[in-house]
């Protein structure tokens, strides 16, 4: 699924480890988001969202693969 992670993490002038920290998650997991090599789970697409101050459809595109 592509997705629009990396960009809205930029244009907020975060790191990945920030973003890690702010999720709690890994920064292993902000970069396979990253890279599309992993979809998250409902709740952290919530908190993706959240973070960025949108909606978890501007920041992921189902259509794409």
């Amino acid at each position: 699924m592509k997705n629009q992670i990396k960009e809205n993490r930029a244009e907020h002038g975060m790191t990945q480890d920030a973003l890690a920290e702010a999720l709690g998650v890994s920064r292993q997991t902000v970069i396979s988001l990253e890279k599309g090599r992993y979809n998250p789970s409902l709740e952290l697409a919530f908190k993706l969202a959240a973070v960025f101050g949108c909606r978890i459809e501007d920041l992921f595109d189902p259509e794409e693969d």
